[in-house]
């Protein structure tokens, strides 16, 4: 098979492209390619004539998978690579239980939760239960929720996980158990679904004995990217997708698997072997990203690691410069020099935007953000608000998911509280009288199409209204004709119909687009009144309007929304700059998979890098050491790496007001050495460092008289 593209692999590249049948796991460095080498994987497949609708490809972002298609569908000239079965896992998962979901026993009109609605049904429960009611605190709904997911992806139980990362909860366990039992029954009463029952029911079709070798049958090939990320429930769906076939590649770094706090595992990298016999490995480590002192240093960061594949990244790109260790007096005097180390390199020509200031966690920049405002430095901060995560978003979603799934009690909840003169004690009775289980008149009803079915709340709100107090019944009857209009459905002329009802939703109302603009024309003066900054929030409703113009489902816009949100919104942002170059700040989290000219790696000091709250076992030290790494591996030309040598606090009343730090333990002296060792102290006028005399203080006064 000629093909022209394959000259431009390596020879690690090419083998992991051309690899026969069989299972391989490619170990693939920082910057070595590895989307490249997925993408390439894909085209010979195509090539090979495999069908594109049998090849699976999991990546953790839709743009990820996207991009791959493109690439392949570039380098193949067939235009079928769109044809795959790519995306996240997540949104696989969700697709594979719409088609197979019955045979488990799932609901048809299941809809799928965010996980801040996952956070709110807890916190319904947990106030149900009246478990935080004792004289002791008692975990948040967000604490909840996140000891649920880790749980559920990493396949342990409560009390482990309690252990290992909620210590302060263990007294708690009984009752915590309690509200998880109670959530998931929550769940299906409602026809819900959050993000880890989308993975966790994608398992039992695994394990289910005829519909688990048919899905595993549907895939003759299966990539996966970034496999490092993987949680111990994802390894598991991969071993269960692979019963009757051994055609697996998957493609990740040990030395980046950074994610143990959403339940991410190194093991899943290191056990590959173990769980998939006669895989083959191949190792890459050509990098096209840094140079090679860069690579040096971080090389010996991770040849300290206990337990990795051993891989020593090079490069072509030569250079004289190491990277720089830059002790510092204090936290102020780091903060003056990254501003002027910026600065210098933006008079070089190195733009603003190819720089970033990289840190452990988001406080860490709190005093870099204010110089860098004082020194009319634009920048921008990742890790803000989601798109999804904006009130007003969530508003307007609400009515879509009412419609979607009339189950689903907090978007009922969240759409009445918007009504004037309902608070939550009135909004509970208007929920109770609407959910009430479905009576025999009200499944003949609501019959749709000839097909009977419990009357849910949506039909009895649109048949016969409950009793409103008397300031909420023009927006409720707004409400209520609202909801008729996207449904397609006449409003009966009196709440008194004939059981010959014809206001029965029947899921065949207008397009997407005109149902969120038929919503804004009932919601936008509650908008108007509830929310500051209306105008720039209006910017986010517009944009839900355009996205939605590329659906034709409503089901599937909401799905897709939920599972791959836009990243930003204006809530937030304040107005442009009229210059559009700006720096970079980032968690070193969030800059995972990013890379820039020149790197500035702020707080290399114990205690920061590595968190003081990781040190607990070894297995906290070794990520930390991993997340050192990756923020090295960011840079491609210039790398700085800050230490203070001082904090100042107060720990007690009568304390000392600053403390004195160790540099990071991941750079003892044998990886000091890599470095260019600066020790810089604050911008100084050089005619300061001339002797004081009588003189030079008269010359000063003189200064004083000039006009």
């Amino acid at each position: 098979m000629a093909l022209a593209w394959l000259k431009d692999l390596n020879p690690a590249q090419r083998q992991a492209v051309t690899f026969g049948d069989g299972t391989l796991l490619v170990v693939a460095g920082a910057g070595t390619g590895k989307t490249k080498t997925l993408a390439c994987r894909v085209a010979f497949l195509l090539e090979r004539g495999i069908d594109p609708g049998r090849v699976l490809l999991l990546t953790f972002t839709r743009r990820a998978a996207a991009e791959m298609i493109s690439r392949a569908d570039h380098m193949s000239g067939r235009g079928t690579a769109g044809k795959l079965w790519a995306g996240t896992f997540h949104a696989v998962a969700h697709r594979l239980l719409r088609l197979y979901g019955r045979s488990i026993g799932l609901a048809d009109g299941f809809s799928v939760m965010d996980q801040d609605d996952a956070a709110d049904l807890m916190q319904l429960i947990r106030l149900d239960l009246g478990v935080a009611k004792g004289d002791r605190r008692f975990p948040q709904k967000a604490t909840l929720a996140r000891m649920y997911s880790h749980t559920v992806n990493a396949q342990r139980p409560l009390r482990e996980v309690v252990e290992r990362y909620f210590p302060w909860c263990a007294g708690d366990l009984e009752a915590i158990g309690a509200i998880f039992a109670r959530y998931g029954e929550r769940k299906i009463q409602q026809r819900l679904l959050d993000y880890d029952d989308l993975l966790l029911f994608w398992k039992t079709l695994c394990s289910a004995p005829v519909v688990g070798r048919n899905l595993a049958d549907r895939f003759d090939h299966i990539l996966v990217d970034e496999y490092q990320d993987t949680n111990a429930l994802q390894a598991d769906i991969l071993r269960g997708m692979r019963q009757s076939h051994e055609d697996l590649m998957a493609v990740g770094d040990d030395a980046q698997s950074i994610y143990s706090f959403r339940a991410a595992t190194v093991r899943n990298m290191l056990e590959f072997p173990e769980r998939f016999p006669g895989a083959r490995v191949v190792t890459l480590e050509q990098n096209y990203r840094s140079t090679g002192p860069i690579l040096a240093a971080s090389n010996a960061v991770m040849s300290f690691s206990k337990e990795r594949y051993t891989k020593e990244l090079w490069s072509q790109r030569r250079s004289e410069q190491r990277p720089v260790l830059v002790t510092c007096r204090d936290e102020e005097e780091q903060t003056g020099m990254v501003c002027r180390h910026i600065l210098e390199h933006l008079e070089q020509g190195v733009p603003l935007s190819e720089q970033a200031v990289l840190f452990r966690a988001g406080h860490h920049s709190a005093m870099l953000e204010v110089e860098l405002a004082r020194r009319n430095i634009p920048f921008h901060k990742f890790g803000g608000l989601k798109f999804l995560e904006a009130a007003h978003i969530k508003d307007l979603l609400a009515f879509l998911r009412i419609l979607e799934n009339p189950f689903d009690e907090l978007s009922w909840f969240r759409v009445l509280l918007l009504l004037p003169g309902i608070g939550p004690r009135t909004a509970r009775r208007i929920l109770d009288q609407l959910g009430r289980p479905g009576r025999v008149d009200d499944a003949a009803r609501c019959n749709g199409g000839g097909r009977t079915r419990l009357a849910s709340p949506l039909c009895r709100l649109l048949r016969e209204p409950p009793a409103v107090p008397a300031g909420a019944k023009e927006h409720f009857g707004a409400l209520r004709s609202a909801l008729a209009d996207c449904e397609g459905v006449p409003l009966p002329e009196s709440s008194s119909a004939s059981g010959n009802e014809t206001a029965v939703p029947s899921g065949k109302g207008l397009p997407v687009r005109v149902q969120i603009e038929r919503i804004g024309v009932f919601y936008r003066p509650i908008f108007e009144r509830r929310y500051e900054n209306a105008a720039m929030r209006l910017r986010d409703l517009e944009q839900l309007e355009q996205i939605a113009a590329r659906y034709r489902s409503r089901r599937q816009f909401i799905t897709d929304l939920t599972l791959d949100p836009p990243t930003a919104t204006s809530d937030l942002a304040g107005a442009p700059h009229r210059d559009e170059d700006y720096l970079t700040l980032s968690t070193i989290h969030s800059a995972k998979g990013c890379e820039w000219h020149s790197v500035h790696v702020l707080h290399a000091a114990d205690g920061m890098i590595p968190s003081d709250m990781a040190t607990g076992d070894d297995a906290g030290i070794e990520e930390e050491r991993r997340l050192l790494y990756v923020a090295m591996t960011r840079a491609k030309d210039v790398l700085y790496v800050y230490f203070p040598l001082r904090y100042y606090h107060r720990r007690w009343a009568h304390g000392d007001a600053h403390g004195y730090a160790q540099l990071t333990r991941f750079i003892p002296s044998t990886v000091r050495a890599l470095f260019e060792q600066r020790v810089d102290r604050a911008e100084v006028d050089p005619s300061s460092d001339r002797p004081a005399d009588v003189r030079n203080t008269q010359a000063g006064l003189n200064r004083l008289w000039n006009c």
